[in-house]
């Protein structure tokens, strides 16, 4: 609580420090939940194949065709880290997109978001 008290000088008012972030542009908002959202459905992917790898495994001990199974199993998976980082950016990227425009129609309602600038 120290280091937060002296990080702010007191001889200042409040306003000094204060920004309106009043617009935001879908482009740059788009681009930036492609890589985001990218990067999440990467970590997905990889979480998948190792699933389905596994449960590809699991399935050829159980009795079924063994070879079928393990291939069915790292062709899911490879085909999770392919796909999913794609779906994902994409659908991110969107999502941004129109969460920009949203908050450009509401901050010109309202006069946008005060964030300290320090």
């Amino acid at each position: 609580m120290f280091i937060l008290l002296a990080s702010h000088p007191f001889d200042l008012p409040k306003e000094a420090h204060m920004a309106t972030l009043r617009r935001v542009g879908p482009g740059s908002a788009f681009k930036v939940g492609l890589v985001v959202y990218a990067f999440l459905g990467l970590l997905v992917g990889i979480c998948m194949a190792l699933f389905s790898m596994v449960a590809g495994s699991l399935t050829g001990m159980a009795g079924a065709d063994a070879t079928t199974a393990k291939m069915m199993g790292f062709g899911m998976g490879f085909g999770a880290i392919i796909i999913f980082p794609i779906l994902y950016g994409i659908i991110g990227g969107i999502g941004g997109a129109i969460g920009a425009v949203m908050y450009n129609l509401v901050a010109g309602w309202v006069g946008g978001l005060e964030v300290d600038i320090s």
